[in-house]
């Protein structure tokens, strides 16, 4: 490949990467050379790689769900079908409710371009089908639950996460709301024999947990949760807990 080539595929990755994060912490109505400031590059590569604003939104939501359909072959590949399903659900709530404008704006504008998101969006509808076909053979989610029921339930909890002012509550709501959709609550049990684990949940981004029957159970995921949670207490607290 030349290197004209490999940069302006470069330029592009870094204008969509910019594009990304400023359409969800400031909206849609930014301009393009606003983005363009941003990425560090000139007006004419974003107008040369999306030409209107609205090619550049749909290839925004395009990226952020081919993410998705990456973060569901993770979680297939690193725990058991029911766990599994949980947590890609819980991810691609967290993920999609920093992007609600985005979304909203591509829903209600029929007129726009959607060949790249049309694609994107069939890879995501067959790796969610995966990962419930398989959450339904180990019998953790119900035979009816099907993958536009949960595509929904996506949305659904991603516009809860956004209206709530509080991100834990809103992370424990929407633990609430996925936790009704599995027929097994409190603990999985994956296929290996005379394994048994019981899981919690991160009280910062939902996540599931899984912790052994001894030693004092987690209460985040990692530490990034659990600086997160310790900067939005007060300081009071914090000098008090340390």
């Amino acid at each position: 490949m030349s290197a004209e080539r490999t940069d302006g595929r470069r330029n592009r990755e870094t204008v969509l990467r910019t594009a990304m994060r400023v359409f969800a912490d400031d909206g849609l109505e930014v301009p393009l050379s606003r983005i363009a400031q941003r990425a560090g590059v000139g007006a004419g590569t974003v107008h040369r790689h999306f030409p209107s604003k609205e090619i550049l939104v749909e290839a925004v939501l395009a990226e952020h769900v081919r993410g998705l359909v990456r973060a569901a072959g993770r979680w297939a590949a690193r725990a058991a079908p029911g766990d599994a399903l949980l947590g890609f659900l819980v991810e691609a709530i967290e993920q999609s409710s920093g992007r609600m404008s985005v979304c909203a704006a591509l829903t209600a504008d029929k007129s726009w371009p959607r060949a790249e998101l049309a694609a994107a969006a069939q890879d995501f509808g067959r790796a969610l089908d995966r990962l419930l076909h398989a959450a339904r053979r180990a019998g953790a989610v119900p035979a009816g639950v099907e993958a536009d029921d949960l595509a929904a339930l996506i949305a659904g909890g991603a516009a809860l996460r956004s209206a709530h002012h509080s991100r834990a509550r809103g992370a424990r709501l929407v633990r609430l709301l996925l936790d009704g959709l599995f027929t097994k609550r409190g603990e999985f049990r994956d296929n290996e024999p005379g394994r048994r684990h019981e899981t919690g949940h991160c009280l910062e981004c939902g996540a599931r947990l899984h912790r052994h029957t001894t030693g004092r159970p987690p209460s985040y995921c990692g530490p990034t949760c659990r600086q997160r949670a310790r900067r939005r207490r007060p300081v009071a607290d914090r000098a008090a807990a340390d």
